[in-house]
Protein backbone atom coordinates (compact mmCIF):
# COMPACT_ATOMS: atom_id res chain seq x y z
CA UNK A 1 0.00 0.00 0.00
CA UNK A 2 1.21 3.39 -0.93
CA UNK A 3 0.45 5.75 1.40
CA UNK A 4 2.22 8.97 0.98
CA UNK A 5 3.98 10.45 4.16
CA UNK A 6 4.06 12.97 5.32
CA UNK A 7 1.33 12.42 7.61
CA UNK A 8 -0.98 14.87 9.56
CA UNK A 9 -2.56 12.15 12.34
CA UNK A 10 -6.46 12.94 12.93
CA UNK A 11 -7.29 12.72 16.58
CA UNK A 12 -11.34 13.53 16.08
CA UNK A 13 -13.25 13.89 18.93
CA UNK A 14 -11.53 11.09 20.94
CA UNK A 15 -12.10 10.56 24.70
CA UNK A 16 -9.27 8.10 25.30
CA UNK A 17 -5.75 7.24 24.10
CA UNK A 18 -7.21 3.91 23.33
CA UNK A 19 -9.68 5.08 21.22
CA UNK A 20 -6.75 6.76 19.12
CA UNK A 21 -4.57 3.73 19.08
CA UNK A 22 -3.58 4.16 15.51
CA UNK A 23 -2.43 7.09 15.53
CA UNK A 24 0.01 6.45 18.50
CA UNK A 25 1.44 3.78 17.37
CA UNK A 26 2.00 5.14 13.64
CA UNK A 27 3.64 8.57 15.46
CA UNK A 28 5.67 5.94 17.80
CA UNK A 29 7.12 3.97 15.11
CA UNK A 30 7.08 6.52 12.71
CA UNK A 31 7.94 9.69 14.23
CA UNK A 32 9.54 11.20 11.67
CA UNK A 33 6.93 10.80 9.27
CA UNK A 34 4.33 13.02 11.16
CA UNK A 35 4.05 16.37 10.97
CA UNK A 36 1.83 16.93 13.29
CA UNK A 37 -2.05 16.14 14.88
CA UNK A 38 -5.47 17.14 13.86
CA UNK A 39 -8.13 17.74 16.87
CA UNK A 40 -11.23 18.28 16.86
CA UNK A 41 -13.53 20.81 19.92
CA UNK A 42 -13.75 18.41 22.92
CA UNK A 43 -10.91 15.91 21.88
CA UNK A 44 -9.59 14.94 25.39
CA UNK A 45 -5.79 13.28 23.96
CA UNK A 46 -2.72 14.27 22.82
CA UNK A 47 0.11 12.97 20.89
CA UNK A 48 2.17 16.22 21.88
CA UNK A 49 2.85 16.67 18.28
CA UNK A 50 2.07 20.63 17.22
CA UNK A 51 -1.69 21.13 16.31
CA UNK A 52 -2.08 22.10 12.59
CA UNK A 53 -5.16 22.44 10.49
CA UNK A 54 -5.59 20.76 7.28
CA UNK A 55 -3.68 23.89 5.11
CA UNK A 56 -1.10 24.50 7.98
CA UNK A 57 0.23 21.13 7.64
CA UNK A 58 0.27 20.47 3.75
CA UNK A 59 2.06 23.94 3.48
CA UNK A 60 4.91 22.33 5.50
CA UNK A 61 4.52 19.30 3.60
CA UNK A 62 2.27 16.99 4.60
CA UNK A 63 0.27 14.68 2.03
CA UNK A 64 -2.39 12.33 3.61
CA UNK A 65 -4.73 12.71 6.59
CA UNK A 66 -4.56 9.39 8.52
CA UNK A 67 -7.51 9.06 10.90
CA UNK A 68 -5.96 7.66 13.73
CA UNK A 69 -9.08 6.72 15.61
CA UNK A 70 -10.22 3.25 16.46
CA UNK A 71 -13.67 3.10 17.55
CA UNK A 72 -15.92 -0.24 18.20
CA UNK A 73 -17.52 -0.88 14.66
CA UNK A 74 -14.52 0.89 12.63
CA UNK A 75 -17.30 3.56 11.64
CA UNK A 76 -17.01 6.86 10.36
CA UNK A 77 -18.67 9.92 12.66
CA UNK A 78 -20.68 12.33 11.05
CA UNK A 79 -18.45 15.07 13.28
CA UNK A 80 -15.42 14.04 11.69
CA UNK A 81 -16.85 14.65 8.20
CA UNK A 82 -16.51 18.09 7.30
CA UNK A 83 -12.82 17.93 8.86
CA UNK A 84 -12.17 15.23 6.50
CA UNK A 85 -13.57 17.11 3.54
CA UNK A 86 -11.71 20.14 4.47
CA UNK A 87 -8.33 17.95 4.66
CA UNK A 88 -9.24 16.90 1.00
CA UNK A 89 -9.83 20.66 0.20
CA UNK A 90 -6.18 21.08 1.29
CA UNK A 91 -4.70 19.02 -0.99
CA UNK A 92 -4.33 15.80 1.34
CA UNK A 93 -4.87 12.27 0.70
CA UNK A 94 -7.05 10.53 3.24
CA UNK A 95 -6.01 7.05 4.83
CA UNK A 96 -8.37 5.18 6.92
CA UNK A 97 -8.18 1.82 8.86
CA UNK A 98 -12.36 1.95 9.60
CA UNK A 99 -14.61 -0.44 8.60
CA UNK A 100 -16.68 1.90 7.11
CA UNK A 101 -15.26 2.82 3.46
CA UNK A 102 -14.50 6.36 3.12
CA UNK A 103 -16.21 6.18 -0.46
CA UNK A 104 -19.42 5.69 1.71
CA UNK A 105 -19.56 8.59 2.25
CA UNK A 106 -20.97 11.00 -0.50
CA UNK A 107 -19.77 14.19 0.10
CA UNK A 108 -16.04 12.46 1.07
CA UNK A 109 -16.12 10.30 -2.07
CA UNK A 110 -17.47 13.80 -4.04
CA UNK A 111 -14.79 15.76 -2.66
CA UNK A 112 -11.65 13.06 -3.58
CA UNK A 113 -13.21 13.39 -6.99
CA UNK A 114 -13.46 16.95 -7.65
CA UNK A 115 -9.53 18.19 -6.02
CA UNK A 116 -7.95 14.41 -7.08
CA UNK A 117 -7.15 13.00 -3.99
CA UNK A 118 -6.44 9.52 -3.12
CA UNK A 119 -8.43 7.57 -0.33
CA UNK A 120 -6.87 4.48 0.87
CA UNK A 121 -9.21 1.85 2.79
CA UNK A 122 -6.58 0.51 5.07
CA UNK A 123 -9.31 -2.38 6.33
CA UNK A 124 -10.01 -3.26 2.94
CA UNK A 125 -8.29 -6.46 2.03
CA UNK A 126 -6.91 -6.30 -1.56
CA UNK A 127 -7.20 -10.39 -2.67
CA UNK A 128 -9.01 -13.18 -2.02
CA UNK A 129 -7.66 -15.71 0.52
CA UNK A 130 -8.50 -19.93 0.63
CA UNK A 131 -9.56 -21.51 3.45
CA UNK A 132 -6.91 -22.48 6.11
CA UNK A 133 -5.42 -25.90 5.53
CA UNK A 134 -3.46 -26.68 8.17
CA UNK A 135 -0.50 -28.03 6.39
CA UNK A 136 2.84 -28.30 8.00
CA UNK A 137 5.25 -25.11 6.71
CA UNK A 138 8.81 -24.91 7.15
CA UNK A 139 9.85 -21.32 8.59
CA UNK A 140 9.69 -20.48 12.57
CA UNK A 141 6.48 -17.75 13.70
CA UNK A 142 6.02 -16.19 16.48
CA UNK A 143 2.29 -14.85 17.69
CA UNK A 144 1.46 -12.14 20.20
CA UNK A 145 -1.81 -12.94 21.92
CA UNK A 146 -3.58 -11.55 24.92
CA UNK A 147 -5.69 -10.95 27.77
CA UNK A 148 -8.10 -8.72 25.79
CA UNK A 149 -8.05 -5.95 23.01
CA UNK A 150 -5.64 -3.23 22.50
CA UNK A 151 -3.42 -4.44 25.05
CA UNK A 152 0.14 -4.05 23.30
CA UNK A 153 0.26 -7.49 20.70
CA UNK A 154 1.28 -5.18 17.91
CA UNK A 155 3.98 -2.54 20.05
CA UNK A 156 5.00 -6.38 21.55
CA UNK A 157 5.54 -7.28 17.93
CA UNK A 158 7.32 -4.63 16.86
CA UNK A 159 9.64 -4.64 19.36
CA UNK A 160 10.60 -7.76 19.30
CA UNK A 161 11.07 -7.78 15.65
CA UNK A 162 13.33 -4.88 16.06
CA UNK A 163 15.37 -6.46 18.54
CA UNK A 164 15.53 -9.54 16.84
CA UNK A 165 17.01 -7.65 13.22
CA UNK A 166 19.19 -5.77 15.99
CA UNK A 167 20.98 -9.50 16.63
CA UNK A 168 21.14 -10.50 13.17
CA UNK A 169 18.03 -12.76 12.36
CA UNK A 170 16.37 -13.20 9.14
CA UNK A 171 13.07 -12.06 10.62
CA UNK A 172 9.79 -10.05 9.42
CA UNK A 173 7.30 -8.55 10.94
CA UNK A 174 3.60 -9.25 9.62
CA UNK A 175 1.06 -6.77 10.33
CA UNK A 176 -3.04 -8.21 10.40
CA UNK A 177 -4.65 -4.65 11.68
CA UNK A 178 -5.00 -1.24 10.22
CA UNK A 179 -2.09 0.10 12.99
CA UNK A 180 0.54 -2.52 12.06
CA UNK A 181 -0.61 -2.22 8.14
CA UNK A 182 0.07 1.45 8.07
CA UNK A 183 3.20 1.17 10.32
CA UNK A 184 4.80 -1.66 8.15
CA UNK A 185 2.96 -0.47 4.87
CA UNK A 186 1.81 -4.12 4.06
CA UNK A 187 -0.03 -6.92 5.66
CA UNK A 188 -3.70 -8.30 5.97
CA UNK A 189 -6.20 -6.60 8.08
CA UNK A 190 -7.70 -9.74 9.72
CA UNK A 191 -10.62 -8.51 11.19
CA UNK A 192 -11.96 -7.24 7.63
CA UNK A 193 -11.93 -11.11 6.75
CA UNK A 194 -14.67 -13.45 6.36
CA UNK A 195 -14.37 -15.88 8.83
CA UNK A 196 -14.23 -18.93 6.90
CA UNK A 197 -10.81 -17.76 5.31
CA UNK A 198 -9.21 -15.77 8.20
CA UNK A 199 -7.00 -19.03 9.00
CA UNK A 200 -6.04 -19.08 5.32
CA UNK A 201 -5.27 -15.59 5.47
CA UNK A 202 -2.81 -15.85 8.03
CA UNK A 203 -1.32 -19.04 6.27
CA UNK A 204 -0.91 -16.59 3.41
CA UNK A 205 0.67 -13.95 5.37
CA UNK A 206 3.66 -16.25 6.92
CA UNK A 207 4.07 -18.71 3.88
CA UNK A 208 6.48 -21.72 4.32
CA UNK A 209 10.15 -20.05 4.23
CA UNK A 210 13.85 -21.12 5.32
CA UNK A 211 14.06 -23.08 8.50
CA UNK A 212 15.81 -20.41 10.19
CA UNK A 213 13.33 -17.40 8.88
CA UNK A 214 11.24 -15.98 11.83
CA UNK A 215 8.17 -13.93 10.69
CA UNK A 216 6.60 -12.46 13.85
CA UNK A 217 2.94 -11.88 13.87
CA UNK A 218 0.79 -9.21 15.02
CA UNK A 219 -1.91 -10.47 17.28
CA UNK A 220 -5.82 -9.77 17.25
CA UNK A 221 -7.96 -9.74 19.93
CA UNK A 222 -8.32 -12.03 22.44
CA UNK A 223 -8.80 -16.36 22.92
CA UNK A 224 -11.49 -15.04 25.76
CA UNK A 225 -13.28 -12.28 24.50
CA UNK A 226 -17.22 -12.72 23.56
CA UNK A 227 -17.09 -10.33 20.54
CA UNK A 228 -13.52 -11.58 18.65
CA UNK A 229 -12.26 -15.05 20.03
CA UNK A 230 -13.56 -16.37 16.73
CA UNK A 231 -10.90 -13.89 14.73
CA UNK A 232 -8.33 -14.48 17.07
CA UNK A 233 -8.90 -18.80 17.01
CA UNK A 234 -8.09 -18.51 13.39
CA UNK A 235 -5.15 -16.41 13.33
CA UNK A 236 -3.77 -18.86 15.83
CA UNK A 237 -4.41 -21.93 13.82
CA UNK A 238 -3.40 -19.94 10.08
CA UNK A 239 -0.46 -18.70 11.60
CA UNK A 240 0.67 -22.52 13.21
CA UNK A 241 2.83 -20.29 15.98
CA UNK A 242 6.09 -22.03 17.16
CA UNK A 243 5.86 -19.48 19.91
CA UNK A 244 3.81 -17.30 21.30
CA UNK A 245 4.09 -14.05 23.74
CA UNK A 246 0.59 -13.39 26.15
CA UNK A 247 0.38 -9.93 26.32
CA UNK A 248 -1.07 -8.11 29.96
CA UNK A 249 -1.91 -5.20 31.29
CA UNK A 250 -2.35 -5.55 35.21
CA UNK A 251 -5.06 -3.72 37.11
CA UNK A 252 -7.58 -3.67 33.67
CA UNK A 253 -10.65 -4.67 35.46
CA UNK A 254 -12.89 -5.65 32.40
CA UNK A 255 -12.37 -6.25 28.81
CA UNK A 256 -12.85 -3.52 26.06
CA UNK A 257 -16.14 -3.19 25.71
CA UNK A 258 -17.58 -5.66 27.31
CA UNK A 259 -18.85 -6.46 30.84
CA UNK A 260 -16.67 -9.45 31.12
CA UNK A 261 -13.65 -10.09 33.67
CA UNK A 262 -10.16 -10.65 32.12
CA UNK A 263 -8.93 -14.51 31.90
CA UNK A 264 -5.98 -14.91 33.90
CA UNK A 265 -2.38 -15.22 32.27
CA UNK A 266 -2.44 -19.05 33.79
CA UNK A 267 -5.73 -20.02 31.69
CA UNK A 268 -4.60 -17.88 28.33
CA UNK A 269 -1.28 -20.34 28.00
CA UNK A 270 -3.42 -23.25 28.75
CA UNK A 271 -5.79 -22.07 26.24
CA UNK A 272 -3.78 -20.70 23.49
CA UNK A 273 -1.31 -23.73 24.11
CA UNK A 274 -4.45 -26.33 23.13
CA UNK A 275 -5.72 -24.34 20.48
CA UNK A 276 -3.02 -23.68 18.67
CA UNK A 277 -1.27 -27.46 19.41
CA UNK A 278 -3.88 -28.77 16.43
CA UNK A 279 -1.50 -26.85 13.83
CA UNK A 280 1.71 -26.65 15.39
CA UNK A 281 1.96 -29.65 18.12
CA UNK A 282 5.12 -27.76 19.36
CA UNK A 283 3.48 -24.35 20.57
CA UNK A 284 4.98 -23.02 23.30
CA UNK A 285 4.62 -19.68 25.07
CA UNK A 286 8.34 -18.17 25.58
CA UNK A 287 7.34 -15.01 27.31
CA UNK A 288 5.31 -12.14 28.86
CA UNK A 289 4.68 -8.88 27.35
CA UNK A 290 3.39 -6.73 30.87
CA UNK A 291 1.96 -3.48 30.37
CA UNK A 292 3.41 -1.52 33.32
CA UNK A 293 2.79 2.00 32.86
CA UNK A 294 0.66 2.48 35.74
CA UNK A 295 3.48 1.53 38.21
CA UNK A 296 6.30 3.05 39.26
CA UNK A 297 10.04 1.75 38.10
CA UNK A 298 10.46 -0.29 41.65
CA UNK A 299 6.96 -1.66 41.61
CA UNK A 300 6.72 -2.44 37.78
CA UNK A 301 10.45 -4.26 38.07
CA UNK A 302 9.21 -6.13 40.99
CA UNK A 303 6.34 -7.17 39.73
CA UNK A 304 8.01 -8.55 36.47
CA UNK A 305 10.37 -10.32 38.44
CA UNK A 306 7.67 -12.15 40.47
CA UNK A 307 5.70 -13.35 37.36
CA UNK A 308 8.94 -14.65 35.38
CA UNK A 309 9.56 -16.52 38.99
CA UNK A 310 6.21 -17.88 38.80
CA UNK A 311 6.12 -19.09 35.25
CA UNK A 312 9.47 -20.16 34.62
CA UNK A 313 9.55 -17.02 31.26
CA UNK A 314 10.67 -14.05 30.78
CA UNK A 315 8.61 -11.48 31.57
CA UNK A 316 9.17 -8.19 29.86
CA UNK A 317 7.56 -4.40 29.73
CA UNK A 318 9.09 -4.39 25.46
CA UNK A 319 8.32 -0.39 25.72
CA UNK A 320 9.51 0.79 28.92
CA UNK A 321 12.69 -2.24 29.91
CA UNK A 322 13.35 -3.78 26.46
CA UNK A 323 12.49 -7.57 25.28
CA UNK A 324 16.22 -8.78 25.06
CA UNK A 325 15.22 -11.61 27.26
CA UNK A 326 12.33 -12.55 25.31
CA UNK A 327 14.95 -12.57 21.79
CA UNK A 328 17.05 -14.51 24.54
CA UNK A 329 14.32 -17.43 25.22
CA UNK A 330 14.03 -17.42 21.46
CA UNK A 331 17.54 -18.29 21.14
CA UNK A 332 17.85 -20.82 23.89
CA UNK A 333 14.46 -22.41 22.34
CA UNK A 334 15.61 -22.46 18.89
CA UNK A 335 18.65 -22.09 18.08
CA UNK A 336 19.77 -21.51 14.70
CA UNK A 337 19.99 -24.30 12.02
CA UNK A 338 23.51 -24.41 10.74
CA UNK A 339 24.24 -24.84 6.73
CA UNK A 340 25.21 -28.59 5.53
Amino acid sequence: MSIEPPFLLFLGDASDPLSAKTAFGLYHWRPNDCLGQYRLPGCKITLGLPDRTPLEAKLLGASTLVLGLANSGGVLSDKWVPAIVEAIEAGLDIASGLHQELNSVDTIREAAAKYNRILHDVRRPSRFFSTGKGAWREGKRLLTVGTDCSIGKNYTALAIEREMKGRGFDVDYRATGQTGILISGNGVPLDAVPVDFVSGAAEWLSPEADDNHWDVIEGQASLFHPSYAGLTLGLIHGSQPDAFVVCHEPGRKTMRGVDYPLPSLENVISEVTKVGQLTNPRTTCIGLSINTSKMSDPRARSYLDRLAREFRIPAVDPMRFGCEEIVDQIESCFPKRKAP
